[in-house]
């Protein structure tokens, strides 16, 4: 809200370029905002990936799960007024790699019931193959 504020006053001082390094900023805030929930949802997203390739089963509520994760994704990478997206191929990726870190050590406590740590699971699985799976739901 402050920033609002400042820019108004900015505007209203005829200051152009310090309104629009301004815009810059809150732009790059939503963006990182938008992206902090991307990649929130895609460790949601991995871990049951992560469980259904360790445990080579699934169950509904991981589809649920997924399937939810994917719509989140998608929903909150879409600019809805000016059509396009927040993030693009290159950053779902790297999204996806950061978020990987985090979803194989929640997906070793919830996986065989907690038995094997983050590096026994990672062994047991594909990591690129569920790293290009999560691309591809969110992508199609």
């Amino acid at each position: 809200m402050e920033e609002l504020i400042t820019l108004r006053k900015y505007i209203e001082e005829k200051n152009y370029i310090k309104a629009l390094e301004l815009v810059g900023e809150l732009e790059e805030m939503s963006k990182e905002d938008k992206l902090n929930k991307i990649y929130s949802y895609a460790v949601i997203l991995l871990v049951h990936l992560i469980k259904q390739q360790a445990e080579k089963r699934t169950t509904r509520s991981w589809g649920v799960s997924i399937n939810n994760s994917v719509r989140e994704i998608k929903r909150t990478n879409k600019r809805r007024k000016s059509g396009g997206y927040y993030a693009n191929e290159d950053e779902l990726i790297e999204t996806i790699n950061e978020a990987f870190e985090a979803a194989i050590e929640r997906a070793a406590l919830e996986a065989f019931e907690g038995i094997y740590d983050g590096n026994e699971l990672r062994q047991m699985i594909d990591v690129e193959q569920v790293k290009k799976s999560a691309l591809t739901l969110i992508n199609n």
